[in-house]
């Protein structure tokens, strides 16, 4: 956890869209979050289907529900008997920032987005396996491109800036620090 500047930054310049305005502080109590986005093999695992579009263990799930991932992390917490949720969309963008050791990139983890991100430009409109570009300051991968993720909370411009921003952005779990 931490505080960090939220929303659209001047590195970002064209790439943001008006949603990501107003820039403005944001503090959060710790939590973990995974490393990639959720595998189809623990997907398969967990709910004993294979989902997506796209197949392969070691590709992203995509073309779920938000409520298909709230099943998903429901079957999840009972077979680890853990609490496993999706990310806020704050938590989401902490951590794609690199967290409070962010470098202040452009990009989840670097500058040049050919070296984190799979996305239309060099993706061949597929997806590719977790973790097959280089991680952001946290050793996190795939928080620029690859797939959309869900988030835990809706987009809401008039939340609060402590503790949560609210967004429409699944695939990485997070669990509080108990």
């Amino acid at each position: 956890g931490g505080t960090f500047r939220m929303g659209a930054t001047k590195s970002m310049d064209s790439d943001a869209t008006y949603r990501e305005s107003p820039l403005h502080d944001v503090t959060l109590s710790d939590y973990y979050i995974g490393k990639t986005e959720v595998t189809q093999s623990l997907w398969h695992a967990v709910m004993g289907t294979y989902p997506s579009h796209f197949r392969g263990d070691n590709l992203p799930v995509e073309s779920v529900s938000w409520d298909d991932c709230q099943e998903f992390i429901r079957k999840l917490n009972a077979k680890t008997g853990k609490d496993f949720r999706l990310p806020t969309e704050a938590e989401w963008e902490y951590a794609a920032r690199g967290g409070n050791r962010s470098r202040g990139y452009k990009y989840s983890g670097s500058d040049n987005i050919d070296a984190v991100a799979w996305y239309d430009g060099n993706s061949n409109s597929t997806t590719h396996p977790v973790a097959g570009k280089q991680s952001n300051e946290l050793g996190i991968y795939d928080m620029s491109g690859n797939v959309w993720e869900w988030c835990g909370d809706r987009y809401d411009r008039s939340v609060s800036t402590v503790g949560s921003y609210r967004g429409w952005w699944l695939s990485c779990l997070v669990r509080h620090i108990a």
